[in-house]
């Protein structure tokens, strides 16, 4: 725990097998009360890799996608009784020593949302990202950061940490279950008003860490810019979106 919340880490898992041993040895367990694995149908051993562990594993039937393994995992840390949720991927490509810091700023009252961006402090390229992504990712947040009216340094993070309240209140059955829940996840928090704070993360891009290709990342960019007009035109009430029901 951490002044008197019970932490809970979740591990959206597809292939993770490789690379989990690694990310579960950098998890602070002195906070960390509890820690969810959610294996998409895995065509490896990343389930018994994780039982062997001591991690709480759920298994999908069929690979149900990002999106769909997300949902999963936070209903099963609410279930489970977390007050804060963090995020983490299982290849090893963020820094799972950040949870200590991520936990601290959640606890501390001041944000609701907190995310380990890979802009600040120029990690993204000198860990590997491409440049065609890292373009990108800037060009996407300019324009995320004008038609949502925020202020972040990315929106495309997969590592973030949440208050339980937040998980509550967020429509999540109603995002996509694709790469873009991310991107719909945070446009309903920014919609609802939630306090969003950001740490620094070095990155890792190698051989055995996650990564879509090209094709899937001109799909989830488009993705991207229509989660943002949708936005737009919800805030104007010129439509009205599913995911911004509440």
């Amino acid at each position: 725990m951490m002044d008197g919340k019970r932490i809970a880490v979740v591990l959206p898992a597809y292939n993770a097998a490789k690379t989990l041993q690694q990310t579960y040895d950098e998890i602070p367990l002195d906070i960390v009360d509890d820690i969810i694995l959610t294996d998409d149908a895995s065509k490896d051993d990343t389930a018994e890799l994780a039982r062997s562990l001591g991690i709480h594993v759920i298994e999908h039937d069929r690979n149900r996608g990002y999106g769909g393994n997300q949902k999963t995992c936070y209903e099963s840390a609410l279930a489970r009784g977390a007050d804060i949720i963090i995020m983490l991927h299982p290849d090893y490509q963020y820094s799972p020593r950040l949870i200590r810091a991520m936990a601290a700023m959640l606890t501390s009252g001041h944000y609701d949302v907190v995310i380990a961006s890979r802009i600040l402090g120029k990690g993204a390229l000198k860990g590997g990202m491409p440049l065609y992504k890292y373009v990108a990712n800037r060009m996407l947040t300019l324009t995320q950061n004008i038609l949502m009216n925020a202020k972040l340094s990315e929106y495309h993070t997969g590592y973030r940490g949440w208050r339980r309240e937040v998980l509550e209140a967020l429509p999540l059955d109603l995002c996509s279950d694709d790469f873009v829940f991310d991107n719909q996840m945070l446009a309903q928090v920014v919609n609802a008003g939630f306090r969003i704070g950001e740490i620094s993360c070095p990155t890792r891009y190698f051989e055995e860490a996650s990564s879509i290709n090209f094709r899937r990342s001109v799909k989830y960019g488009l993705g991207v810019l229509g989660t943002s007009a949708i936005y737009r035109l919800n805030r104007m009430g010129l439509y009205r979106h599913t995911i911004f029901k509440k």
